[in-house]
């Protein structure tokens, strides 16, 4: 029987929240009644977590989670883990910031059975420049180091099959934070099934966009470095 999660990261987005909650719910509503949205509040230190937890009295197939503070890419894979062991036979990821269309999940979910993973290219973006920019250096560094050219690595926006997804998952380290991103090059590189569809991607509803240039160089640097130990530890494993 087919069961689909979808799940959700948030981190101080009191903001946007409540919105975005609301209109994932009325989405997978539309889906089955066994579908399930799952939001992980990776440490919260703004209301975020009140307005989870009141939200949940209200909507039926919300399910709420709260840990310490961990980082996305963490917390990712701790959602991801969450749905498998409650019977997830489809998991799709999206965002908190409000950056994504949830009706554009429909036209995903329809094709489900085609591919492995059915991912958001986000052709056009209303995030700013260094977003933009950050999104090609990824794109570069998972070339140079993995050996495989992927379209947008790391949109928040993906459908996967459970039964792909878990060959991948225990090769991702439990604290990386690209998570997402390896994911993607490790569907890619084995010769998954993924389908790249064009996607809304706004400019974040609240909040601050936390990235600047001495930030991007940093992570740069060190994605760089940390790509290639990861392909090292995947070349092994052949």
């Amino acid at each position: 029987m087919e069961r689909l999660y979808v799940v959700m990261p948030a981190y101080n987005e009191e903001k946007n929240i409540e919105k975005v909650v609301r209109s994932w719910h009325a989405v997978i509503e539309k889906v089955d009644k066994t579908a399930r949205l799952l939001i992980v509040d990776d440490g919260s230190k703004d209301d975020t977590y009140n307005i989870i937890w009141d939200l949940q009295r209200e909507l039926p197939q919300l399910e709420f989670q709260y840990k310490e503070n961990s980082g996305h890419g963490a917390t990712v894979l701790f959602a991801y883990e969450y749905a498998i062991a409650r019977g997830a036979t489809y998991i799709f990821q999206t965002d908190s910031d409000g950056q994504t269309n949830p009706e554009e999940f429909l036209a995903f979910w329809e094709q489900r059975e085609k591919y492995d993973m059915i991912i958001g290219s986000r052709t056009k973006r209303g995030d700013g420049f260094f977003r933009k920019f950050a999104s090609k250096v990824l794109k570069f560094v998972i070339k140079i180091t993995l050996h495989t050219t992927v379209e947008d690595a790391n949109t928040p926006f993906r459908l996967m099959k459970v039964e792909t997804l878990k060959k991948h998952l225990p090769k991702v380290p439990k604290d990386f934070y690209l998570s997402n991103a390896l994911l993607t090059a490790m569907f890619v590189k084995y010769g998954e099934k993924v389908k790249f569809i064009p996607i809304t991607f706004q400019a974040r509803q609240a909040g601050k966009n936390s990235i600047n240039f001495e930030k991007l160089v940093h992570t740069g640097w060190e994605t760089l470095r940390d790509f290639r130990k990861i392909n090292k530890r995947l070349e092994t494993q052949k």
